[in-house]
């Protein structure tokens, strides 16, 4: 029974389901709950999943090799080219560091220069899985830190082709043993003389950008025509699946090939079409991936040596946080930023499973050293989301905020009637319009390197975290008449909204939604001035419509008028209302209804009442056919 897939699956499901969900209600990235489950499940505490649980580790990493694909799909060419100095700059400096001082601590060990040269390049792997996924769910790609963690996890991708390519070179071929490993190991690169590996490599990328442009966008429009869904879904993942058996024939990353595919087809129509079918595989299989993980980790090994296990483990994250800390500071990252890259990046990453397990097929590393090392790298990526936590809650806030705002420039030397929080592309415009107008406001942002910047710009904008309340007090709440919330983090306007409610409440607050729900939380929470981003714009480009087809100008202003007063009492009355029952879709459909005979009525007495009010474009025709008279 426990040997069945349909067992194992359920397995997996379930105890995905059951420790992400814990995890998340305790404020926990998913990253844990997902690793929680696999050590649960795993051959060594419940047993659910057996040993053989490292096919489901390589089947996992598929997950990877989605989101990398996903990744380049991100990235236009001229973008990535832009990037190759931060790239070459700060993936080089980091992993040429920690390697050498990796090295440096295995040879002091007592281990052969060959094998300390192979585990050195293991460990300067981290994990993009890890990363990025934690990047992405706390909504931090834009800031420095996204970015400059992005450019060292590509370098480290690329990098990991040169490397599987050099660690051949140091197997013993006069060993039988060896070589009877290596072929059955083999691949396109190990059957080739040294000269043409290189050849091999260049060739595969070549055959990928041209297969981009001239074989996939004219195969992904003939399916297109069909107007068949699932068979835009079987050309996605045909195209991932092809790309990485290519490169893993070849004997390269299979994740490098899937990120580089994807930068290819950035420039194509379909690469929205392509995003929206593969982020859920995605979703599914790198949660599958942390799961096997966690599953992988042997506390029989640990058992045997846990000193020397522990004691090495935490060198290699030492050594790991310094050099990253020494590449954040050479490249100026302002302090918070540092120690987000720092922590976030300190751990073994996913494709030192594929190093150490070629490098021992090749019989340089021996079984116990290749055991111990599987372990210190599934223990490392296990604790990266907990060291995260406590940089987030308790180092950042006592160190990394507390320099920036020490800082002179971030010193606020008076405070206004308007605290404005985010000054992203929304914030933006809300303070530029203010103060076109002779109105400032205290602007208060999370990133310091766009703080920085926008101060060279010209704007008054300080760092810091707006949820705390000592911030919010520096800023001069307590003379303030209104804030206003122009970030698009629902949670971070709801935390700022119950400090304002608890301590001052005769602060006016005005809040940016994305949408109808996060509309119907706030105003459940007792908030009237919401606004959602994309009424207005979106009434305007219908207005606009309208108008070329022929209606007046001046009746459709009025008509959005009116539409926005009746969607927001619309808006209202629904809060209250359960949104998964069927009553809310009955009262709902009633309320469209009764809007659109609302606006009807409207629209038929305004051309009686209201019909001197010409519009300026009317006003104009009417006056050049007077003067033809």
């Amino acid at each position: 029974m426990t040997g069945s897939i349909l067992f194992e699956a359920i397995v997996f499901l379930l105890g995905a389901i059951i420790c992400v969900s814990i995890a998340k209600k305790l404020g926990l990235s998913s990253v844990i709950g997902y690793l929680l489950a696999g050590v649960l499940i795993g051959p060594y505490v419940l047993g659910f999943i057996g040993k053989e649980g490292e096919d489901i580790l390589h089947f996992a990493e598929f997950g990877v090799v989605v989101m990398l694909f996903l990744i380049g799909l991100e990235i236009e060419p001229k973008n990535f080219w832009n990037m190759r100095k931060t790239i070459l700059g700060m993936g080089g400096l980091q992993v040429g560091g920690t390697m050498l001082l990796s090295y440096i601590l295995f040879a002091l060990l007592g281990f052969d220069w060959k094998v300390a040269l192979v585990i050195s390049m293991a460990v300067a792997l981290s994990s993009t899985a890890i990363a990025m996924q934690t990047i992405k769910e706390k909504g931090l790609m834009n800031t420095t830190f996204g970015s400059s963690s992005f450019s060292i996890l590509l370098f480290q991708d690329i990098i990991v082709i040169f490397m599987l390519g050099f660690i051949p070179l140091l197997s013993n071929t006069d060993d039988n043993a060896s070589a009877e490993k290596h072929s059955e190991h083999a691949n396109l690169l190990e059957t080739l003389p040294i000269g043409f590996q290189t050849l091999a490599i260049i060739l595969s990328v070549v055959l990928i950008i041209i297969a981009g442009r001239y074989l996939i966008v004219p195969m992904l429009r003939k399916v297109a025509k069909t107007g068949v869904r699932e068979l835009l879904i079987a050309a996605a993942l045909l195209i991932v699946f092809s790309i990485s058996f290519l490169m893993e024939y070849v004997g390269i990353s299979p994740a490098l090939g899937a990120f580089l595919g994807g930068v290819v087809l950035s420039n194509s129509e379909f690469k929205h079409e392509l995003e929206s079918t593969l982020e859920p595989f995605k979703n599914l299989l790198l949660g599958l991936f942390f799961m096997a993980v966690g599953a992988s980790i042997n506390f029989i090994v640990i058992a045997n040596s846990p000193l020397e296990i522990g004691g090495v483990l935490i060198a290699i994250v030492v050594i790991k946080a310094f050099i990253l800390f020494v590449t954040g500071r050479v490249f100026k990252l302002k302090l918070d930023q540092k120690l987000l890259l720092t922590f976030s990046l300190a751990q073994i990453g996913e494709f030192a499973f594929v190093l150490l397990s070629f490098a021992f097929g090749l019989n340089i590393l021996s079984q116990d050293q290749m055991d111990m090392m599987l372990v210190i790298t599934a223990l490392s990526m296990s604790l990266t989301p907990i060291i995260g936590i406590i940089n987030e809650r308790f180092i950042l806030p006592k160190i990394g905020t507390k320099e920036s705002i020490k800082r002179p420039t971030d010193h606020i030397a008076k405070s206004q009637k308007i605290i404005l929080v985010g000054f992203g592309h929304f914030g933006n415009t809300i303070g530029r319009f203010l103060r076109s107008h002779g109105v400032e406001a205290t602007i208060l942002d999370h990133d310091s390197n766009r703080v920085d910047f926008l101060r060279k710009m010209g704007f008054e904008v300080y760092y810091g975290d707006a949820t705390r309340l000592d911030l919010l007090e520096s800023a001069g709440i307590a003379e303030a008449k209104i804030i206003i919330c122009a970030t698009n983090k629902i949670e971070v306007s709801k935390a700022i909204s119950k400090i304002v409610k608890e301590k001052y409440p005769h602060v006016e607050m005005m809040i940016r939604t994305k949408n109808r729900y996060d509309a119907y939380e706030l105003l459940n929470l007792g908030h009237e001035n919401i606004y959602r981003e994309s009424l207005e714009t979106s009434l305007t480009l219908a207005k606009d419509v309208l108008s070329r087809m022929g209606f007046r100008k001046y009746t459709l202003n009025r008509q959005v008028q009116n539409f926005i007063k009746y969607d927001e009492d619309s808006l209202r009355r629904l809060a209250s209302e359960p949104k998964q029952e069927d009553n809310y879709i009955f009262k709902a459909r009633k309320e469209l209804e009764q809007q659109e005979k609302f606006l009807n009525e409207d629209f038929k007495r305004g051309i009686v009442d209201f019909d001197s009010h010409w519009d300026s474009e009317h006003i104009r025709k009417v006056l050049e056919k007077t003067k033809e008279e």
